[in-house]
């Protein structure tokens, strides 16, 4: 099978990044060291590709309605241009098709950027549901074509100075925003650049969408400026330490929202109906969604493993785990049964042993302190 690629993929090689198989694309896992590029994101400032992840413009006199009826968050909460939501799109049994972003440009055009391996599916089933209703929006995947955009997130305390550097016109758009808004800088070096202040570390920085063909000049002036590239690895323990559900692992079309933390996301409080909200209704909340740390030595907590509860007959299970290189412990996000308290210890099975964690509030992590002990 032949990988997908990315408009930076030459840069990666360039750069004798480690490439593996994600998903179905071409990616870099590191440049050399993983834990140098996780340190330089939380004390500094890195930079990822995640131009595989798809922007997708959904245009229209009836957008904000469909939208309404199609996200399981309220997009009326974005009432001025620049805002952004995350959100859960649900099917009509409650689980998750996808947690994506989406970016209020006005009433006629809304902004969403949704999961590399989910992409497909999502924009046939925004379509689906665009016919269902007779909406009558239009809705255009960005990510292939003549019309291809691609991402950039950069990362750190010091993210921001280095977009500026870099970008000239961004620091008058952003610097003032605040996170989860977004600005769109004309006539920069890299033409048209959309700078959000989100990204899925736990630290500020901005995610910024530039055209594809642009992409590979404008990560090459970033690293010029001591921007330091890091891969998918550290990307990952990163985005765990901040306590963020990554998808098909720690949810998917088989989990209910509810159980995996992103009760937050869900707006059941309006009259809004929107899909998937009578069966979220019925079943409610089934389990909890927590944090763990390993406080035995023995091994390192990751996806599947077992975590049973002192006096429970239920058990939960870890969605994902790593070697916190912040903490310099093994920390998880696991699904465990209601009636477990933060604090509480719990018994993980690794192999042969049942180890003991204790139970946290996440995230771990977040712009640069440990938040838990």
């Amino acid at each position: 099978m032949t990988l997908k690629a990315t408009p930076l993929n030459n840069a990666h090689r360039a750069l004798n990044a480690r490439m593996v198989d994600f998903g179905g694309w071409d990616m870099p896992v590191n440049y050399g060291s993983q834990i140098e590029e996780h340190h330089a994101v939380r004390t500094d400032v890195g930079m990822f590709d995640v131009a595989h992840m798809c922007v997708v413009d959904i245009k229209g006199d009836n957008t904000r309605a469909f939208l309404r009826g199609l996200l399981a968050n309220n997009v009326d909460k974005l009432q001025v241009s620049g805002k952004a939501l995350y959100s859960c799109m649900l099917n009509p049994q409650g689980f998750v098709i996808d947690d994506l972003i989406v970016y209020f440009i006005n009433e006629g055009w809304f902004r969403l950027v949704v999961n590399a391996g989910t992409a497909e599916k999502d924009v046939a089933w925004m379509q689906a549901q665009n016919q269902a209703t007779g909406s009558g929006v239009t809705i255009t995947q960005r990510r292939d074509g003549a019309n291809a955009m691609a991402l950039i997130a950069v990362q750190g305390p010091n993210a921001r100075a280095k977009v500026w550097e870099v970008i000239a016109g961004s620091q008058a758009a952003t610097a003032d925003m605040k996170p989860f808004n977004v600005a769109f800088v004309q006539d920069t070096p890299f033409g048209e650049a959309m700078i959000a202040r989100t990204g899925y570390t736990g630290e500020d920085g901005f995610e910024i969408g530039v055209a594809a063909d642009q992409a590979e000049a404008l990560w090459n002036a970033l690293h010029a400026a001591g921007v330091k590239p890091a891969g998918l690895g550290a990307r990952d323990t990163l985005r765990l330490e901040a306590g963020m559900n990554l998808y098909g692992q720690d949810m998917d079309e088989t989990v209910n929202p509810l159980d995996a933390g992103l009760a937050w996301t869900i707006d059941l409080v309006s009259e809004r109906d929107f899909v998937g909200k009578a069966a979220l209704q019925a079943m409610g909340s089934n389990a909890q969604f927590v944090g763990l740390i390993l406080r035995e030595k023995g091994g390192v907590l990751r996806a599947h493993q077992k975590v049973i509860v002192a006096g429970s007959e239920q058990t939960g299970e870890i969605t994902s785990g790593t070697f916190s290189p912040t903490m310099q412990q093994a920390i998880a996000l696991a699904r465990v049964p209601n009636g477990v308290n933060v604090g509480d210890t719990v018994h993980v099975e690794i192999r042969d042993k049942k180890l003991a964690a204790t139970v946290v509030k996440l995230p771990f992590v977040r712009n640069g302190k440990i938040l838990v002990a």
